[in-house]
């Protein structure tokens, strides 16, 4: 298992990241794909029609989101944990994944740098 922490400028005020993070019509804006997302602790999500699931567990409005990701089975939970901040050029959005299982690792941090936050960032650049 590895963990994973990064920060990426987003050019956004953080409201408007969290509501790309968590409002499921806005995230189908910015991924192309159908969303399922609520900001109800322990309700179930489903991003890029269900290539990442998993289940909420907390929200902090305009500050924060924790989801644990499904990897199978799997000992311990894996966790992301966005935090947003705000920065002159918009978002400083703080990643944290744990227990990312090894296999899945390289293709996990490439989704979220290729996939995640670039197409977020290519939505807000491109308004």
């Amino acid at each position: 298992m590895k963990d994973y922490k990064k920060y990426y400028i987003i050019p956004a005020d953080p409201e408007e990241v969290y509501i790309a993070l968590t409002n499921p019509q806005t995230i189908q804006l910015w991924t192309g794909e159908t969303a399922e997302m609520s900001t109800e602790p322990g309700s179930e999500f489903s991003l890029w029609e269900g290539s990442i699931t998993g289940k909420n567990l907390e929200f902090e409005e305009n500050k924060l989101l924790v989801q644990q990701w499904y990897f199978g089975e799997q000992e311990e939970a894996s966790i992301v944990t966005i935090k947003l901040h705000p920065h002159k050029y918009g978002t400083s959005a703080e990643l944290r994944h744990t227990n990312i299982p090894d296999e899945a690792y390289e293709d996990i941090t490439d989704g979220w740098n290729e996939a995640y936050f670039a197409s977020l960032i290519d939505f807000y650049e491109g308004e």
